[in-house]
């Protein structure tokens, strides 16, 4: 699976996190549970600073790596950290270095083929916070193109 390299500035995410793993299958309904709410609860409307209707599925403060702890984090970009609405929490991702691939299919089995190939693929990976876009290319889950972001050591 091909990459491209970016390096990106910090930025702000505004959403709802929780603690997860990978093991057990703890994560695949940690997250699942928040993407329901994402569209249950309409977060959309209920963070009015967002730069975008993009969502960003961000993996964070790693305990190890992969197989480790992380905190998991679904919600969408935002200009500044000083307005955030009630029943959300606020992330900075800092800048960093990022190989970049695009996964193309069917939700969510084309993400979890990208993750597979990351996980056993990125040597170089910082595990400081990755994330996914879920842009306009993610409108149609049968037929999906997402972008997922992996942070890398300088």
């Amino acid at each position: 699976m091909e990459y491209k390299t970016l390096a990106l500035e910090s930025f702000f995410i505004v959403g709802v996190s929780v603690r997860t793993t990978n093991a057990n299958n703890k994560a695949q309904q940690d997250i699942g549970a928040l993407w329901d709410r994402i569209f249950t609860e309409d977060w959309a409307s209920k963070i009015p600073i967002k730069l975008s209707g993009d969502i960003y599925s961000t993996y964070l403060d790693y305990e190890k790596d992969y197989t480790a702890p992380y905190t998991y984090v679904l919600g969408f970009k935002v200009p500044d950290l000083e307005n955030i609405p009630a029943g959300f929490e606020g992330f900075t991702i800092a800048a960093a270095k990022y190989h970049v691939y695009t996964v193309k299919g069917k939700i969510p089995q084309c993400i979890h083929e990208g993750w597979m190939h990351i996980w056993h693929n990125e040597a170089n990976r910082s595990y400081k916070a990755d994330f996914e876009i879920f842009d306009e290319k993610a409108q149609n889950p049968e037929n999906a193109e997402v972008s997922i972001y992996i942070a890398q050591n300088d």
